[in-house]
């Protein structure tokens, strides 16, 4: 959850003290991994000084090093905690009660009180959350929610949320905050906006979505020219710096999004209601407004606050049918739209955007939130009308900022970035790539996102599209936040940035607070910023961890059904234990054991050939070929599928 704790005992100087993150072993014993140490360094249990898995911490090393084998070292402070947060069980004492915790990795029982069990009973399952270390250094707590023993659904989705550090509550002063801010807009705050709620304006979402924080108006000018503004809930004039819902968003970062629930970054209060640009209600947006031909040149932009009244909420399946049927509510204006849509596209991917066709999964749930169907999402024409305006607004806003200096420098801004591929992941894929026939101009950057393209192109609907697009993907860095603007390498930008989504992201509403600061000429240098760039793409790599987890699990639950039956499926990673597949129809990936493998030959991993290959036989499972496979175990509680391969495809189980 990333709280910060601040030791306020002064070091003495003579100490070196090295930061690093504190992994504990299954057994207890723990180790610290400091980039900045060199080596991982052993700290047992006794001297943890009140850390635990995950957290950041100050390091002291008591023996050993470099030189002298494995270093140990003690804690001397927690700098910041992964997690204070955990699932488990009460256990009633006389006159008091302890939590236990139900985790992979042993950490102390917390003592609560009778006055925070928050009505739980002798061995309720529970969430209690640490609240104090106190003077002898063991945990105190207060139960946060008593969970319900019959939904083992939502039990778990909980605790993927605390595993990665999210809270599954807003504490009461956040609720308080949040259902304290008005509803109405003051007429003083419209007056110094621009008004655009006579214009035609509309929202485009998921069918499911509540949190609403796009709007697109369109317009033509006596010039000719469309005006389109692309509008974003104006977070920022809600949630004011340093507040309780600003500290509260910001330790959050994300919402994170699970099969059957949002974990939301704000309370239902601002996220749902008001600041969700719901149709036939008045909203405070800040926009980017453009003047475009019908060619799709930008000629001018504009951007700053407004007010908005959306005409209609469509989802995307509403406007998909329009686009196809060439009528229907607003056709006219949508049709353009998406004209213009597939225009920037092309113009992006010509100037070496990467084209990565994305698969998404999602559940079909009963009412307990069982999956009763698995359905493969698509990017259509109206998913990409959406994303490529919210693409040219991001981008304009970044390049606005980009050329706004301070004493000579750039100002800092959170960017988003994305570097070039690793050389070291690029090569052996270029290899495999030659395989099927690809050539890659290695040259340079725009040389390889051109080659991938080509790639890209020529493979699509061919069976080995599916493994090297993610074997292509996996060459590529991650995109993350960051003062240091190098650009954004798979779009294809020079600047870029996040401005279109404040509702559910933590960086775009620093983008807001920036971007209007600037437009009041204010410049300030912000020296938090990179730290909080940083803190911002930690909490997104752990929504995505979250999210994977939710989606395997969801994937298990509706294979279980279907042990012992077969299914074809596409081999989609290769290691010397065995080989993964993914159903064809379901995308469930499942790993098939070396062991099961052991009656057919003795297969060994070939690594630049991404295959497994019998010594005997010569017969390869090669990364991408199709194969059938039986499911043999599906574990709920490891999140894992266990698949064996099928020589001769039967209706009856193998003996």
């Amino acid at each position: 959850m990333g709280h910060k704790h601040t030791d306020k005992k002064k070091k003495k100087s003579s100490v070196q003290l090295y930061k690093g993150t504190l992994e504990v072993t299954r057994s207890g014993m723990g180790f610290v991994i400091s980039k900045a140490f060199g080596q991982d360094v052993l700290v047992r249990p006794n001297d943890f000084n009140t850390a635990m898995h995950g957290d950041t911490v100050l390091l002291k090393i008591t023996r050993g090093g470099a030189v002298s084998g494995r270093a140990q070292g003690e804690v001397e402070a927690v700098i910041e905690r992964k997690q204070t947060d955990f699932p488990g069980h009460i256990e009633m004492g006389d006159g008091f009660a302890f939590f236990i915790a139900e985790m992979a990795r042993p950490m102390p029982d917390v003592y609560v009180s009778l006055a925070k069990l928050k009505g739980a009973e002798d061995k309720d399952r529970v969430i209690v959350r640490i609240t104090d270390w106190g003077k002898n250094k063991k945990p105190q707590g207060a139960v946060i929610q008593v969970l319900d023993e019959s939904d083992e659904n939502d039990r778990v989705m909980k605790e993927i949320l605390i595993e990665n550090g999210f809270s599954i509550v807003f504490p009461d002063d956040v609720l308080l905050a949040s259902s304290q801010l008005p509803e109405l807009i003051p007429q003083k705050e419209i007056d110094i906006r621009k008004d655009f709620r006579r214009t035609l304006t509309f929202t485009i979402d998921p069918a499911d979505a509540r949190d609403f924080d796009d709007a697109i108006s369109f317009s033509v000018l006596k010039n000719g020219l469309y005006e389109i503004g692309v509008h974003i809930a104006d977070v920022s004039h809600y949630v004011e710096p340093g507040s309780v819902l600003d500290q509260e968003a910001y330790q959050r970062a994300t919402s994170v999004y699970l099969p059957d629930r949002v974990n939301p970054m704000l309370p239902e209060r601002i996220s749902n209601e008001l600041c969700s640009l719901r149709p036939d209600e008045d909203k405070l947006t800040f926009s980017a407004l453009f003047s475009i031909t019908a060619k799709a040149e930008v000629k001018d932009y504009w951007l700053g606050r407004t007010v908005i009244h959306s005409d209609h909420r469509f989802s995307y399946e509403d406007v998909q049918e329009i686009i196809e049927k060439k009528q229907g509510k607003y056709a006219k204006e949508i049709l353009v739209l998406n004209d213009l849509a597939q225009r920037f596209r092309k113009q992006r991917i010509k100037k070496g955007a990467i084209n990565f066709s994305s698969v998404e999964v999602r559940f079909n749930l009963d009412a307990k939130g069982k999956p009763v169907g698995i359905m493969v999402k698509e990017s259509k024409a109206s998913h990409q009308l959406i994303e490529e305006f919210m693409l040219l607004a991001n981008r304009t806003v970044a390049t606005h900022v980009s050329k706004i200096k301070l004493k000579k420098k750039p100002v800092p801004f959170p960017f988003r970035v994305h570097d070039t591929p690793d050389k070291e992941k690029l090569l052996p894929f270029i290899e495999f790539a030659k395989k099927y026939g690809h050539h890659f101009d290695t040259k340079s950057p725009e040389g390889i996102a051109a080659s991938f393209n080509l790639m890209l192109e020529d493979v699509r609907g061919k069976p080995e599209q599916h493994v090297l697009e993610q074997l292509g993907i996996r060459t590529m860095a991650k995109a993350i936040y960051a003062t240091e603007n190098i650009g954004h390498y798979g779009l294809g930008f020079t600047n870029y940035c996040h401005f279109t989504s404040p509702i559910r992201r933590y960086p775009d509403v620093l983008t807001h607070r920036i971007l209007q600061e600037l437009l009041n000429e204010e410049i300030r240098v912000h020296k938090k910023l990179g730290e909080q760039c940083k803190h911002c793409s930690e909490r997104e790599r752990a929504a995505m961890d979250g999210e994977r987890a939710a989606n395997k699990y969801k994937q298990v639950e509706y294979m279980k059904d279907f042990v012992g039956d077969e299914f074809e499926g596409v081999i989609s990673g290769v290691a010397a234990f065995g080989f993964w597949v993914e159903t064809v129809e379901q995308k469930c990936e499942g790993l098939v054991s070396i062991n099961s493998l052991m009656e057919y030959d003795d297969f060994r991993l070939i690594e630049g050939d991404y295959a497994l290959v019998g010594r005997r036989s010569g017969r390869r499972f090669r990364m991408g070929d199709k194969v059938r496979i039986k499911i043999v175990s599906a574990n709920l509680a490891k999140r894992q599928l266990d698949y064996e391969w099928v020589l001769t495809p039967t209706l009856s189980s193998k003996s």
